[in-house]
Formats: structure tokens, sequence, C-alpha cells
């Protein structure tokens, strides 16, 4: 019997995508209309993304009124609305399964861009947007990333980029670093500290680098090397990694995901199975491997292994610090802090990790700012969603500025842009927006390293 409501907590099917009627677009519509259909009579999502304001619009301006009224043509543009963000899931749905209606909302889209994908649908320049080990190959190349970086932020450069590959001339998009994090962080591996195992915590750990680390911001990845080694804690580089995957997933192409997961579980369960915590600074590389993968590849014999050794870095550090493992000897008050929890941070169900680890600074006040900054990925800084994105931004950028903050910060580095862009467009810091931060950036600088 169905109950309103769902009294457990959300469980996760695995996405059954070798199956030959994941890809049948009959069944795919009927389960779209299945869903929308309960969607159209709940609507407790229509504040999250644009997804459900499609949705919704489309119903109220059929002749029925109803889902059936809506042409099967325009369910797509439900679809292209999400990005996968999963709030939706954790946060909202009072029917995700274990209830017996078994709406999976997120999944469902997925499994319409996988469609969408393998008729061909998708375009060169989406493709190469989500190819972000090909765009970081001229990461670390001084000459070339200084020209690239120059011309990228000319405006006709921006022109030619919105007019052939679909990304917003108003969007901000990240500079190539001269230096890869993978580099420089190779003269700063740290193993001469003892091995200090927690109750709660592995001693030693292990950096998956993430291609935004590596290829566009290394000094996060500094930083979270800085911490480490401040608190006696033995870490080393992953020793090879491919990108984990969430590009390619936002477009449906689960071929690459599966290849790329591939070639970075069997590197990965190896440091697992030899005692390390793996750490990755971007929440949506972390759960990659904590979600999807397992997901996708049930039977991948490591997938299971690197789910469990997966940490956030905050997680990791706040479990630390519950073993009695963590130095908290600051030397820096971080003043007033606005921080941004990202869609990805939230779903992975650990807490609010990095805003206790921001309150452990003395002389910090942190307001938190707990909802979707419509960047997600690629999709902020295409054409056709840039205005939407900072839209559904616009509460968050109100937010983050109500302490006049002396730092804006989110783990999602890339959100961070977005928010310090609608600060600014939006003239809610007339004076000067505040310095954008990295949390671990700030743990680093209270620190004093």
């Amino acid at each position: 019997m169905a109950v309103e409501g769902n009294l457990q907590a959300p469980t996760r099917h695995v996405i059954d995508w070798k199956n030959p009627d994941f890809f049948n677009e009959e069944s795919l519509n009927r389960e779209l209309e299945r869903v929308y259909d309960i969607c159209h009579g709940c609507r407790r999502c229509v504040s999250l993304c644009n997804s459900f304001p499609t949705l919704f619009d489309l119903i109220d301006e059929s002749k029925t009124f109803e889902v059936d009224g809506v042409d099967k043509k325009d369910f797509m543009k439900v679809v292209d609305q999400c990005y996968l963000c999963d709030v939706c899931y954790m946060t909202k749905c009072p029917y995700t399964p274990p209830h017996a209606w078994n709406v999976d909302f997120p999944h469902l889209m997925l499994r319409a861009k996988a469609v969408k994908y393998k008729k061909g649908e998708i375009g060169i320049a989406e493709k190469f947007l989500a190819s972000t080990d090909t765009q970081g190959k001229f990461a670390g190349i001084p000459i070339i990333v200084q020209t690239a970086n120059a011309i990228n932020s000319t405006k006709f450069a921006r022109g030619v980029m919105e007019s052939q590959m679909g990304v917003d001339k108003d969007a901000w998009i990240p500079s190539l670093a001269t230096k890869k994090f993978r580099s420089q962080a190779k003269a700063a591996t740290h193993t001469s500290a003892p091995v200090k195992n927690g109750e709660r915590t592995p001693g030693k750990v292990v950096i998956f680098s993430t291609c935004y680390v590596n290829y566009n911001e290394p000094g996060i990845g500094m930083d979270l090397l800085r911490v480490l080694t401040h608190n006696d804690i033995t870490f080393e580089i992953v020793n090879k990694e491919k990108c984990c995957g969430m590009p390619k997933l936002e477009l449906g192409d689960l071929d690459g995901v599966a290849e790329l997961a591939s070639f970075n579980l069997p590197v990965l369960a190896k440091y697992s199975r030899d005692g390390y915590a793996i750490l990755t600074a971007i929440p949506s590389c972390t759960l990659m491997f904590k979600q999807e993968i397992p997901l996708l590849l049930p039977d991948h014999p490591d997938a299971k292994v690197v789910q469990a050794a997966m940490w956030d870095p905050f997680e990791y550090l706040i479990a630390r610090q519950k073993d009695g493992l963590l130095k908290t000897d600051f030397k820096s008050e971080l003043g007033h802090v606005s921080y941004h929890i990202p869609c990805h941070s939230r779903v992975q169900n650990v807490g609010k990790k990095t805003e206790e680890m921001l309150k452990l600074v003395p002389g910090t006040t942190v307001n938190t700012v707990e909802r979707c900054s419509g960047h997600a990925g690629t999709y902020g800084v295409k054409k056709e969603h840039h205005k939407t994105a900072m839209k559904i931004g616009k509460p968050v950028f109100k937010a983050m500025m109500l302490n006049t903050p002396d730092y804006i910060s989110s783990d999602c580095q890339l959100a961070g842009h977005h928010i310090e862009q609608g600060i600014r467009e939006a003239g809610l810091a007339p004076d000067k927006t505040p310095e954008l931060s990295h949390p671990m950036s700030l743990i680093a600088k209270a620190y004093g390293l």
C-alpha cells in the first residue's frame, strides 16, 4: 500500500544501462510520462531548477492541463534543463524508492540524456566541453597558456566561442594554469611523518587531483597538501588518473564514463586496499566515485572498494578532529565568511563538514547558504542556459551578501566564480566584491601556511 511521503531514507537502484530496453525510446517516453504525471500532482520541486517550471508550463499550457496533453516531442525540453544536481531526489521528493512509486527523477533524466546521446543528437562543441583531459593538454605550457588565456579574454574570441561552441560570451570561464597541480605536487610528496591511524580515519591519504585543480587552479590542491602536511598526515598523489567522468555523465555518454572508470578504478583500488583514504578537492568528482560509478558498474570488482575509501577532504579532516588528531593552532582570523554548500556536496550525506571546519577558526563567523548556485558544470556557461543559470543563482547571490562578508567561498570553485559574477552583476557589492577563496585555501590561510 502506497503512503503519502517516504518514511524511510531514499535508496538508489543500479542503473540498468546494459539492458537494451534502457535505450528504447518508446519505453523511455512511457516512464517519462508516468513520472511527469506524479511530479505534476506534487510540484514540491518547482523552486529547485528550471526542469520543473518547464514541465509545469508545458502541462498548464496544454489542452487537457494534464501530461497527456503534452506532445512527447516536448518531453526532452524538461530533460535539457536538468544538470543532474540530485537535490530533488535527496531533499524534496516524497516518492523516492523504497516508496512504491519509485521516482528517481535525476536518473530518469540521465536515461533520457543517454538516449539522446545514443541517437547522435549531441554536437561536437558539447562533446569538446565535456572532454576536460583534452582541454587540459595545453595546461602547463607557459607560452601557450599565456597566449590562450589572453586571447580567450578578448571580446572577439568570446564572440567566436559563442557562435562556434555555444559558450555564452558573458559567462565566466576558467583559465589554464601555467603549471599543472600534478607537476607541482611531485616536489611536495610528504611521506616522512609516521602514519597515525584514528578510530575513524586512516592516517595516510592519496590525492585524486581532478581535472579542474590539475589544469585550472592548482593552488587549491597545493593548499590541501599544506594543510595535510601541517597536520602530519602522510600523503601521496595518485600515480596516474583520468577525468572522473562527470562531464560525460551530464551529456549521457555512459560508454565514455565507463571507459574512464575502467582506467581509474584499478589504480584507486590499489591505494584503497593498501589502507589509504582517497581525497578529491572537487565535490562532483568525489560524488562520481561515491555514487554514480558504483551504480553504473555494480559488477566491477573495484567499484565498491574505491567507494568505501573515497572522502570529501573536509569530511576527512573533521573525522580526524573527532579522532583527536587535527591541529587547531590557527594563526589568523578569517572574519566574516559566506560559505555556499554545492549540490554535489549536499547529496553526499556527510553533513556540513566544511562549515564545521571553518567554525573551528577563532574570530570567524560563517554564513552558510544551502541552495543551488545555478552554475552546474557546463550548464551555466552555455549560451542557451547562462541567463537561466544566473536567474537560478539570484537567491544565492543575495544570501551570500547578508553578513557583509570578507570572503565568499564554495567547495565547488566553479560555483564560487559563478556567485562572484552574480554578486558583481547584480550590484550587491557596489564598493568591492568580497574576495573569492576556496574553503581549503581559507583553512591554509588560517593556519598561517
